[in-house]
């Protein structure tokens, strides 16, 4: 089931005119402060109403503004995950997801097992959140959404007020949610690395508008959209877990090239998704000797982007899949980069953080 949105509206300086559609899977929405994604999480969520729009989840019509029609949020079969967890501070993890289930007409007790064990709550569950880190708080809130029995996730940035570690603890389980296809998920982000490790579907925001939509890779690595700015431009490669080395390596499979890894807690055969930065990457136009980095990628000049200033963009194809690096003009000049030309993109393995890896 798809969720198809509509939007016009404005308030002040700002003008919100979006349209798109969010397929099964994790759709993010994704761009800087101030490009409009809460606004377009609170319309879809009935917690606002816009000058104008249509949202429709499937056949069922949650607002139309050209006929009057505008469902209140109770209706509308969203669960939403916020930036903190807005747990009652005063019920136990048991009853707050309890009352999870009782929103959504059944008894506390009823289906709470299995998003008790998905979410790794069990041995929370008579805590209250004043007893629990940031990580713990927003399992909760996940769990909670989860028994309303909503048609669909909104989780506004619910990792924006986290640290390095406690993001960590929740990736994992909104990648599972994403696997085992429980419930559609609309996600607000503006971190490069949440897009590559979550989503199916990236939608991009700049001052309102949609400027793209597509998969994590094509849209993280195109230039042309930099919804995160230059910094946020990077490749995003599938490959399999090879092989556990005892230095503390997990070495990968990358269409066939080796890609090395800090050590990655996941089974050989396993598919995961890398996300490499641009500006992590150098090249090379001969097969290069002598250097410390590991990873290196030989490949094909697929496109080479300038901007305003100093630095360019080079795409390189390779086996692995497409890789960016963002060089100065200078350098890519002394290469002689065209489009065509082989050259070899090397990256470091310690430059890779695991925030930057999912499965």
């Amino acid at each position: 089931m798809s969720l198809s949105v509509r939007l016009a509206h404005r308030a002040g300086d700002f003008t919100l005119d979006a349209a798109f559609r969010a397929p099964a899977g994790v759709t993010v929405l994704f761009g800087r402060s101030g490009s409009g994604k809460t606004t377009i999480v609170n319309a879809v969520a009935g917690l606002m109403r816009p000058d104008a729009g249509r949202v429709a989840m499937g056949d069922r019509v949650l607002l139309d503004t050209a006929r009057g029609l505008c469902l209140p949020p109770h209706r509308r079969g969203m669960g939403t995950v916020f930036q903190d967890g807005r747990l009652f501070p005063h019920l136990t993890v048991r009853q707050n997801l309890g009352y999870g289930r009782w929103f959504a007409g059944g008894s506390a007790g009823t289906g709470t097992g299995r998003v008790v064990e998905m979410l790794g709550l069990g041995p929370l569950l008579d805590r209250r959140p004043g007893a629990l880190s940031g990580g713990e708080k927003q399992r909760v809130a996940i769990g909670r959404a989860l028994l309303a029995r909503p048609r669909m996730i909104l989780a506004d940035e619910p990792l924006s007020s986290l640290d390095e570690a406690r993001k960590a603890e929740i990736l994992p389980y909104f990648e599972r949610l994403r696997d085992e296809g429980v419930v559609p998920i609309l996600y607000v982000s503006h971190a490069p690395a949440e897009v590559a490790r979550l989503a199916t579907t990236v939608v991009a925001l700049d001052r309102g508008r949609v400027v793209a939509q597509g998969s994590a890779a094509d849209v993280l690595g195109d230039a042309s959209v930099a919804p995160a700015g230059v910094r946020g431009l990077g490749a995003l490669l599938e490959a399999r877990v090879l092989r556990h080395h005892d230095d503390g390596l997990t070495e990968l499979d990358a269409g066939g090239l080796a890609l090395f890894l800090p050590r990655v807690a996941l089974s050989p055969g396993r598919v995961i998704r890398v996300r490499i930065a641009a500006q992590e990457v150098i090249l090379s136009r001969d097969p290069p000797s002598g250097l410390s980095a590991l990873n290196i990628l030989p490949g094909h000049v697929q496109a080479i982007r300038a901007g305003d200033g100093p630095g360019v963009l080079v795409t390189v194809d390779t086996r692995a899949g497409r890789v960016l690096a963002r060089v100065t003009r200078r350098s890519a000049e002394r290469l002689g980069l065209t489009v065509g030309r082989p050259c070899h993109a090397i990256v470091k393995t310690l430059a890779i953080a695991p925030q930057d890896v999912g499965a």
